[in-house]
């Protein structure tokens, strides 16, 4: 019967059905048949009644308003002012931006979406060769959902039921290193492609530059800091970016007027409403996959076949990543963890650190097509052809698979920060 429900989950996905609706609708049936509601409404209920699931809506909301608040912008200009004049150095800033933009919005299509507007412009000043661009600020973008706060890691949190605090500080590291991979290939390539601006900026502009970016510099200290101390929870925390963001666009960069709250809140608001449906339906799903007894029949297969941590860890990048080619982030997330978290605790594989390499996937499904969401943000914004952005993203992809690589087999990497941190 349960391969019943499992075939109807795939026909409503591959007929273009909403996840959550796909995901939803299985359990539901199944408990229909069987003359009884209760089971998915408890567990509905038991998934909303989450502390940790209230930050949620405060982390969209934080990186919409930074977003629309052009907080991008003054970022992008303090970068420019120490980084632009090296080979590849809009490349270079490009980079440096979407890390420090992704340590307060936690999203990757909000930082994609808010660095592109602004700096393929830019690069296509330096005479930047186009895919050259697009593949740059795709790839970047991705950075913010590793480098903390990160919704994907409060997502999989709360799926795996494991420390988001620490799910954070294991994704520190790792988005540095992706930051220097990055920062690594534009500089080599600005030197082979004469990618160089020799027009140096006045000590006194780039500290006034600075200056004016040092309270958006802020944020990350404060929220972050916040968190690690004891002193904030981590809704609290959310809400406090959500409030600082604010604060900044109205009263000190004064970039959002009162009458643009509104908007820019409602939007937030019906994109977080959707993140939480689809946690709702990924929970029900959940439940019916657990009960079905597939996970603990993986367990099993994987027990007989004498396959080691490597080679699970190996398979599932890539199912994951073929995964990412059609689905995006958060539903990968919600359909597969039920099913691998048995195998993982059976395997004695550490949660965090999988929390981390499973990410890296997610972003590497962010610049794969037919399905990469931020090679269509980059091409809408741009008005670039897909194809173009594709090829230009392609040695980016190499890039982060040498990442996906380093972080799976080397779980010290993302585990020694954690390790340090006694909360």
């Amino acid at each position: 019967m349960i391969m019943l429900y499992i075939l109807l989950f795939l026909g409503l996905l591959l007929f273009g059905t909403p996840i959550y609706l796909s995901m939803g609708i299985p359990p539901i049936v199944q408990y229909v048949l069987e003359g009884n509601l209760l089971p998915p409404v408890q567990i509905i209920l038991d998934k909303l009644n989450s502390d940790t699931l209230v930050a949620v809506p405060y982390f969209v909301v934080a990186a919409y308003v930074m977003e629309r608040g052009r907080i991008a912008e003054i970022l992008i200009d303090a970068a420019r002012v120490w980084l632009g004049g090296l080979y590849g150095g809009v490349g270079i800033v490009a980079v440096a931006a979407c890390a420090v933009f992704a340590a307060m919005c936690g999203s990757s299509v909000a930082t994609a979406i808010a660095m592109s507007t602004i700096l393929l412009p830019a690069m296509a000043k330096d005479r930047y060769e186009t895919g050259f661009a697009s593949g740059i600020v795709a790839t970047s973008g991705t950075l913010g959902i590793l480098i903390p706060p990160s919704l994907a890691f409060v997502v999989y949190g709360i799926i795996a039921e494991v420390s988001i605090p620490r799910l954070f500080l294991a994704g520190m590291i790792p988005g540095l290193l992706q930051a220097a991979l990055l920062i690594g290939f534009i500089y080599l390539q600005g030197r082979r492609r004469n990618y160089i601006n020799k027009n140096s900026v006045p000590m006194v502009d780039r500290l006034r530059v600075t200056g004016r970016a040092l309270p958006a510099l802020a944020i990350p200290f404060i929220v972050l800091g916040g968190l690690y101390s004891g002193i904030l929870s981590l809704t609290e925390s959310a809400a406090l970016a959500a409030l600082t963001a604010l604060f900044l666009s109205l009263f000190v960069y004064k970039t959002l007027g009162w009458n643009q709250i509104f908007p820019v809140t409602t939007d937030a608001i019906k994109s977080a409403a959707t993140i939480l449906i689809i946690i709702v339906g990924a929970a029900s799903f959940g439940q019916l996959i657990t009960q079905s007894g597939i996970a603990n029949a993986l367990v099993d297969l994987v027990a007989k076949a004498g396959l080691s941590s490597w080679q699970v860890l190996l398979a599932i990048n890539v199912i994951v990543l073929i995964m990412g080619m059609f689905l995006e982030a958060y539903s990968i997330i919600l359909i597969t963890l039920p099913i691998i978290l048995p195998l993982l605790t059976a395997l004695d594989i550490d949660l965090i650190h999988f929390g981390v390499l499973f990410t890296i996937n997610l972003e590497i499904g962010l610049i794969t097509p037919p399905v990469g969401l931020n090679l269509f943000v980059i091409s809408s914004v741009s008005r670039t052809p897909l194809g173009t952005v594709i090829r230009g993203t392609l040695p980016f992809f190499g890039l982060m698979l040498v990442l996906l690589m380093v972080i799976t087999y080397v779980p010290s990497i993302s585990l020694w920060l954690p390790s340090l941190w006694k909360g």
